[in-house]
């Protein structure tokens, strides 16, 4: 239930709903679940990891209601300035209180940020502008009572809104923050650093299989689909085949790269510091490995292009490279000043978009809309020059409307979207004015599409983080279908099985975090006095629903287990003793004659 799905709650009058205070009456839908957790992260810091719509925003709602209804203030971090709107719109249509709901985002001019700041109750802020605000000291963060950072996984390293958390901890005497994220990672160091920013204390996890969960969310298809890469560009990418190869031949007979198999972004990583480390032994050979190995790096960027993304991206990558030279980068200017670049780069001005992607993408849009004219269909892709060539080839189809979504800085020669530019076009896809948005990696976060019932990843990423978040903007409502291109034999494969093996390890490593953590005494049930439960014009105690949801939706467990399989079933004598006694070994059985 991310933002935007309170009028579909409001329809579904049959189901009952939680009644607080602040809360406007039948806007949320009453789930045990989400009231469990709001219980948890009313008692301290506390880290909240549920997947994509099962409804975190509803959780982030309860608890701010709470907060609130005792006097105090409250500030909410989104990484995006589309996914602060939309916090915003759903805020003020759940929560009564009036207009004490402001945003606060790089849109606004400083001098009006203050008194937005010094007006509200509860602020939707995203992070640069916080952290710019309290160093400039436009704002004090020891004023509110809670802090609420949506899609928490950002709370690392030098991210604005980790900084945001470090600063509300040092300057708040009783900090208390609720992070909340689908995907914290699959690295128990990821996850232990976001709770060590967050100051969580605890880790509410919760997944799909639960019985808890079961019947809230729509089924999820997902079909991977393999496509041919085109001649022509198995052919531009030889010559770049053999450079690459011939520079890890090289560094092999160093012992620099040393990773066997076919040449990937992880051999060369590793080769790259074993060359500083030879460097760092006074090895002269060292500085010509590092400056080559960073070649081969590019080649291998620019390979994966040519045969899993096509011309577009490939183009966008050697003019990224030459907007981003600087006079300190010779390595730069001499590898597009190599002859085989500049007729690479000549040959991609002429061509137009071949890739086989492209015309699947075409041919699933086409049918998806022409099976069913409502259907809201959302196309990732990592590059915006493929963005603008899958705009141009579904331009003109029948009932087929395109529009782009990128973010905010213009790159590649291509304007980017402002903040205001990116609400509107969300409205538009909403409301029906478009069907078919082609979105970069800024549309991986906080979408909320409910109609969105199909995704097509224009090809599959290796992080379990963006592959979660990409894969949850459908199938909130109704059954969703998620298509992932895969090009053969390219770096396309070994993404999409690098994202599943994350994906197994993450809740893996957030049970391994969880454990520990230092535990800390709550009383079940116990902070959700402010709230009850309505169903059908009877009010229920809330913690009463959710022991009465605990207790109808428990699995039941027989005393014994009497199946029998005849697999398990051994015959007596069926394994002669020697076929399972050491060589060598008797028993009393060889000495009965």
């Amino acid at each position: 239930m991310k933002a935007f799905s309170t009028l579909a709650i409001m329809e579904a009058s049959v189901s009952p709903h939680v009644s607080h205070a602040m809360l406007n009456d039948g806007i949320v839908e009453a789930r045990a679940y989400q009231l469990e957790a709001v219980d948890e992260a009313l008692n301290s810091s506390m880290l909240l990891v549920m997947p994509t719509a099962a409804g975190k925003t509803a959780v982030i709602w309860m608890m701010i209601s709470e907060k609130l209804s005792g006097g105090g203030r409250v500030i909410m971090i989104a990484p995006t300035v589309g996914l602060v709107e939309q916090h915003i719109r759903s805020l003020r249509e759940v929560l009564n209180l009036d207009d004490e709901i402001v945003s606060v985002t790089g849109q606004i001019p400083p001098a009006k940020r203050i008194e937005k700041w010094n007006g509200a109750r509860l602020v939707v802020a995203t992070p640069k502008v916080v952290v710019n605000d309290v160093s400039n000291g436009v704002v004090d963060l020891s004023d509110f009572s809670v802090l609420v950072m949506d899609e928490a996984h950002h709370c690392t390293g030098d991210h604005a809104m980790a900084q945001v958390c470090d600063v509300y901890i040092t300057k708040n005497e009783h900090p208390h923050i609720l992070g909340v994220t689908a995907s914290p990672g699959h690295r128990p160091e990821t996850v232990r650093e976001i709770c060590n920013r967050t100051g969580a204390v605890r880790i509410h996890i919760r997944n799909s299989g639960e019985e808890m969960l079961s019947g809230y969310l729509s089924e999820l298809e997902v079909r991977e689909i393999t496509v041919i890469v085109p001649e022509e560009m198995v052919r531009l990418s030889e010559p770049f085949k053999i450079w690459q190869q011939g520079i890890v031949d090289r560094e092999r007979r160093l012992g620099r790269y040393v990773m066997p198999g076919m040449i990937n972004f992880s051999g060369l990583s590793n080769a790259m510091d074993r060359a500083k480390s030879a460097i760092g032994r006074g090895e002269a050979s060292g500085y010509q490995s590092v400056s080559q190995i960073a070649v081969a790096m590019r080649l291998h960027h620019l390979i994966n292009c040519l045969l899993s993304q096509g011309v577009s991206a490939s183009r966008e990558y050697l003019d990224r490279l030459e907007e981003e030279e600087s006079g300190s980068k010779k390595t730069v200017r001499d590898f597009l000043r190599d002859i085989r670049i500049r007729e690479l780069r000549a040959d991609l001005k002429e061509m137009d978009e071949i890739h086989s992607k492209i015309g699947a993408v075409r041919r699933m849009v086409r049918e998806r809309i022409k099976r069913d004219a409502e259907s809201r269909i959302i196309v990732f892709a990592n590059y915006r020059d493929t963005i603008a060539s899958l705009e141009t080839s579904l331009e003109g189809l029948k009932g087929i409307t395109p529009i782009r979504f990128v973010g905010q800085s213009s790159r590649g020669g291509r304007k980017g979207l402002s903040g205001r530019e990116q609400v509107r076009r969300l409205d538009e896809f909403r409301n029906g004015d478009a069907n078919v948005l082609l979105a970069t990696s800024i549309g991986e976060e906080g979408l909320d599409i409910p109609s969105a019932d199909l995704v097509i990843f224009y090809e599959p990423v290796s992080s379990e983080i963006r592959t979660i978040q990409r894969r949850g903007r459908t199938g909130r409502k109704r059954l969703g279908e998620v298509i992932v291109l895969i090009a053969e034999g390219t770096r396309d494969e070994g993404a999409k099985a690098a994202a599943l093996r994350r994906e197994e390890n993450m809740l893996r490593a957030v049970h391994r975090v969880s454990r520990s953590l230092p535990r800390t005494h709550h009383s079940d049930l116990s902070n959700l006095t402010g709230f009850s439960v309505v169903s059908e014009g009877v009010v229920i105690d809330s913690a009463d629903f959710v022991k009465s949801q605990r207790e109808e939706r428990r699995s039941s467990i027989s005393e014994a287990d009497e199946t029998i399989s005849k697999d398990s079933v051994v015959k007596s004598g069926s394994l002669p003793s020697e076929s399972i006694r050491p060589s060598g070994q008797y028993g009393l059985e060889d000495f009965q004659n």
